[in-house]
């Protein structure tokens, strides 16, 4: 039976409202072919729609019923929500204010309170030191959330005319590629109650794999750069919005970031000892 924590819930409806309100306004402004307008409304929505979901379930008490780790659920849709709205509270203004725009500002406003929300859920059903818990509850298990999320992005940035000139480019696609699947099916795995299915305990495949991350994203923070700026350093002075070398620089930003995140995985792998549930 699932418990409700009325802090959670005060927390869950504050990001139905802000969420609500921020996609409302940006519809009641019109439709927009651009894919930033298109990932923000996305974000909105889905994160409006999901928290609405888990509120019904777990207040009917039906949560209890279905057959998945509904803690370690919830810990990764927060972690996801919270990243999720954080690009779209940087991506939407970047891309649509102008002095006069009251609503496209007061929508701004209403995601980065979300994103506020979020993470503020995110900091309450974390798991503490020695809590038993799913594991998508504790610090490794929401570095795995980030690590796909910013394995994403990265994709979402690359262009196959780039990458497919160079064998290393081609190589450091690949680098995110085995990551990402990797990770993912670790969450998956988790939410399903799938990891007895490991030929070996869970916690030391884990480390494993993060290991062996760090050392193929080690590969891919030198060789990306290296070949992707091999004939232009610089902006280009003619190059607008959406400019495909600012692309570049925000995958190499992001593999930068993801190697981080998997060296700060390793280490809290080392130190955490997981109950399996």
């Amino acid at each position: 039976m699932v418990t409700l924590d009325l802090r959670v819930l005060i927390v869950r409806i504050l990001e139905v409202v802000f969420t609500c309100i921020a996609f409302s306004l940006v519809a009641s402004l019109g439709h927009s072919t651009s894919s930033f307008w298109t990932w923000c409304m996305f974000t909105w929505c889905f994160c409006f729609a999901v928290t609405i979901l888990i509120l019904l379930l777990e207040i009917t008490g039906l949560s209890s019923k279905i057959p998945i780790s509904w803690d370690d659920f919830t810990a990764a849709f927060a972690m996801l929500a919270t990243l999720m709205v954080l690009a779209a509270s940087i991506i939407y203004p970047n891309y649509t204010l102008c002095p006069s725009c009251d609503k496209q500002v007061a929508a701004v406003v209403m995601s980065c309170l979300a994103f506020i929300a979020y993470a503020i859920e995110v900091g309450l059903i974390r798991a503490k030191p020695g809590e038993i818990s799913g594991f998508l509850a504790t610090v490794p298990g929401l570095l795995k959330v980030l690590e796909t999320f910013v394995a994403c992005i990265i994709f979402i940035c690359l262009e196959r005319s780039h990458y497919t000139r160079y064998a290393g480019l081609q190589w450091c696609v690949a680098v995110y590629s085995i990551c990402f699947i990797v990770a993912l099916l670790v969450i998956l795995f988790t939410i399903f109650r799938l990891l007895a299915l490991f030929p070996a305990p869970f916690d030391k495949v884990l480390t494993f794999f993060n290991v062996t991350a760090i050392l193929m994203y080690m590969t891919a923070v030198v060789i990306w750069p290296l070949y992707s700026f091999k004939n232009n350093n610089s902006r280009p002075n003619n190059c607008f919005k959406p400019c495909p070398w600012d692309a570049l620089v925000v995958i190499t930003f992001m593999t930068c970031v993801n190697l981080v995140v998997y060296i700060v995985d390793t280490v809290y792998s080392f130190r955490l000892v997981f109950v399996s549930r």
